[in-house]
């Protein structure tokens, strides 16, 4: 008997097991069969606690809905850090935490967590890319993951799929692909997001990694200060902060929103 918790971060909902003691050893097909909705208990990723081996309180491990592990997450990391705080009886104010790209650190605020994340890299601006026989003005920075970012005045129209799927399998982002943001400026400092996710191969309602992707670029483009707020398909609203070190770079950047306990139950096989 394997015990489980469900979580989501704005919308974007995982599978949370404790394997601090590595009694754990998850196949890709397994954890595949764990976040399909129809067959399992259904989620856009897994999470696993195991022991540091850095220095940090824990390492967080995080596999996308297809089995396959990705760097980060950042709902993901959210989520994580409030589980942890339940696994040490609520008793934290702040954790650390290795993942993939590098240590999180985690504050609690209320029934909010607030991650900084690692140093984002690879900032890209204003190429001309054909997405499915359509030129876009394409945007590209790794907050963890790799993002990449196109502005619309219209997100509701937007084929997510169709563009979102163009832009993750597009060869500029080969091989390991890309996620694939939608974004619309509400007001300066104030957007709204829509994102396919590599991984989970379709449109989630919220992406942390791409908030934070989707705000630095806004303000790379037109010099909004932080904090922005982003809205995401989930309707939740999260705040990413930040400083600009230098062109296209930043430090402490941050994202502040929700992580809630949805539900917890047994497997009786994996």
């Amino acid at each position: 008997m394997v015990r489980f918790w469900k979580m989501n971060g704005a919308g974007n909902d995982f599978v949370v097991l404790d394997n601090r003691d590595n009694s754990l050893s998850l196949s890709g097909e397994q954890i595949a069969r764990l976040c399909q909705r129809q067959r399992g208990i259904g989620a856009d990723g897994l999470l696993a606690v195991e022991p540091a081996q850095n220095g940090a309180d824990f390492r967080m491990r995080y596999y996308n809905a297809d089995g396959g592990e990705a760097e980060m997450c950042g709902n993901g990391a959210r989520c994580f850090a409030r589980f942890v705080n339940l696994l040490e009886g609520g008793r934290l104010q702040r954790t650390t935490f290795e993942t993939m790209a590098g240590v999180i650190e985690a504050e609690f605020l209320d029934d909010q967590v607030r991650i900084q994340l690692s140093t984002p890299h690879g900032l890209k601006l204003n190429e001309d890319l054909d997405l499915d026989g359509v030129p876009h003005i394409v945007h590209s920075l790794n907050t963890g993951v790799p993002h990449a970012v196109v502005f619309v005045d219209d997100l509701d129209t937007v084929e997510v799929r169709r563009f979102g799927a163009a832009m993750r399998y597009h060869s500029h982002f080969a091989p390991k692909g890309t996620n694939a943001n939608f974004v619309q400026i509400l007001e300066p400092g104030n957007i709204a997001i829509r994102t396919y996710e590599r991984g989970v191969e379709d449109e989630t309602l919220a992406c942390g990694t791409g908030m934070v992707a989707c705000a630095l670029i806004h303000h790379e483009l037109n010099g909004s200060p932080s904090p922005i707020r982003v809205r995401v398909a989930g309707g939740d609203t999260l705040e990413i902060g930040f400083t600009e070190t230098g062109p296209g770079q930043y430090s402490g950047v941050t994202l502040l929103g929700p992580a809630d306990f949805t539900f917890a139950g047994t497997l009786e096989t994996l």
